[in-house]
């Protein structure tokens, strides 16, 4: 999707993805349903109507993203004190890379209500909040509306689909399952890291 389809009024982002948070503490259940919400709500404010999210519709204000080849892990997000950082480990696949970015992003967004969706006390690393940034990953990339259309227009190939959306393949299967639209014989395996990073883990075996 080109760029400048994109709506380029980016200065009410972050408030209107955390306005969506509920006044109250929520559920495990819950802050999954407004990680969902808000990656709806992000597409529709950034004007997407596209399969595939154009990731440089995050280059918000106040928010840089650096590579950094030496980085131990898919991703990190830190305040420098004027700006939101979130570094990429440069040297995973790009596939790798557009998940963890948009997982990262999820984390700025919490910063002000993460106490409400995960928790008093909770913190950037909790596992609910590892938790609700993969679904809501998945769910910016991988919405559930256009995976369902393409899916039934096919053709109904993980390679497919998964360059479609612009994803690895074997997340692009693990989403398929997840939205019943295959039948995945290892669900059981699966049912053991429900949500425990196995969507940044689909990446990792597929790099």
């Amino acid at each position: 999707m080109p760029t400048s389809n994109i709506n380029i009024n980016h200065r009410g982002t972050l408030a209107l993805l955390r306005g969506l948070v509920p006044h109250r503490t929520v559920n495990k259940r819950e802050a999954l349903q407004v990680a969902e919400l808000q990656a709806a709500r992000l597409r529709q404010h950034l004007g997407i109507d596209e399969a595939r999210f154009p990731t440089e519709a995050l280059d918000l204000p106040r928010i840089r993203v650096e590579y950094d080849a030496d980085l131990p892990s898919s991703g990190m997000t830190f305040w420098n004190g004027s700006t939101w950082v979130i570094v990429l480990n440069a040297t995973e696949a790009p596939t790798r890379q557009r998940f963890s970015l948009v997982h990262e992003f999820k984390h700025i967004v919490d910063h002000t209500t993460q106490h409400r969706l995960y928790g008093a006390g909770a913190r950037r690393n909790d596992p609910a909040a590892e938790r609700a940034a993969d679904y809501f990953a998945a769910c910016v990339l991988m919405p559930k509306l256009y995976v369902k259309r393409h899916w039934g227009q096919g053709p109904r190939t993980l390679t497919s689909m998964a360059k479609t959306f612009g994803v690895s393949p074997a997340a692009m299967k693990y989403r398929l399952d997840q939205l019943g639209l295959i039948d995945e014989p290892e669900r059981c395996r699966w049912s053991r890291h429900a949500y425990r990073r196995v969507l940044p883990r689909t990446l990792e075996l597929a790099a």
